[in-house]
């Protein structure tokens, strides 16, 4: 007789959207990735709460849901301090009752230097932020999918950056790297539990941590579209297309993975 691990039957994808009845966090939701993401999700037919450090972006973002009637909450939430970010997802589950599916998606750049002259408070800044925030999450994300669903996905935003050498902004790629082991790591401790663990890596994508890169360093954007076969930069929306594949079902036997969203830069 055949025995299976996780055996419990993976639904198809209801008509009424890819993510139809998941209760979703979104962290990083104000602006960019995360808010092409909380658009997308909404469409697909998730209920959302979403969470920023800025109140104002947030609300618009959270009003444009809510209007097409979605139900959605929002929560100002700092990454770069652990209470905020625990207090989301404990928001997630006081008002819906559960937790489902997470994109961690927030995270800040610094201005562009080598390595020799990255200022260390500005390593500082890309460190609790862009590693130990997401790590935070993930803790919390998973014990909150545990106690509620008893199953769930997270996808955490990397970087194509965090593939290769990062003369630019070889602080920003290295703690993005270390989110690709920390992906890994959680794929396999929770993958028993149902709870699949991802991350994107995408490339070129026109948002304005990027528009900042490139008034840093006039000329970056279209030097980085020559290194693209695609030959462009992604729309935000492209990078949100990935993030909502991976935390549905229909990617049900996929973690671990970082997933490149990239122009084939990294082919």
């Amino acid at each position: 007789m055949n025995e299976t691990v996780n055996s419990a039957p993976v639904p198809a994808a209801p008509a009424a959207g890819l993510l139809a009845g998941k209760t979703g966090l979104i962290i990083g939701a104000g602006r960019g990735i995360g808010a092409a993401a909380a658009r997308l999700f909404a469409r697909e037919g998730a209920r959302l709460l979403l969470a920023s450090p800025t109140e104002a972006r947030l609300k618009a973002v959270a009003d444009e849901i809510r209007a097409t009637g979605t139900r959605v909450d929002h929560i100002v939430c700092d990454l770069s301090e652990p209470d905020s970010v625990r207090a989301a997802v404990d928001r997630t589950v006081a008002v819906y009752g559960r937790l489902d599916i997470a994109f961690n998606n927030g995270a800040v750049a610094v201005p562009p230097n080598p390595l020799d002259r990255l200022p260390e408070a500005d390593l500082d800044h890309l460190y609790a932020v862009n590693l130990k925030g997401p790590w935070i999450a993930v803790a919390a994300e998973v014990a909150a999918m545990r106690a509620t669903a008893g199953r769930g996905a997270i996808v955490s935003t990397s970087s194509v950056g965090s593939l290769m050498g990062n003369p630019w902004l070889p602080g920003y790629g290295a703690m993005k790297r270390a989110l690709n082991s920390v992906t890994a790591s959680a794929a396999v401790t929770y993958g028993p539990e149902n709870i699949r663990v991802n991350a994107i890596a995408p490339g070129t994508t026109r948002t304005d941590m990027l528009e900042h890169w490139d008034e840093a360093d006039p000329g970056v954007i279209d030097r980085l579209n020559a290194q693209t076969p695609l030959g462009r930069a992604a729309d935000p929306a492209e990078i949100a297309e990935a993030a909502a594949w991976l935390l549905s079902d229909r990617a049900s036997y996929v973690t671990g993975t970082v997933l490149r969203v990239d122009g084939g830069m990294r082919a």
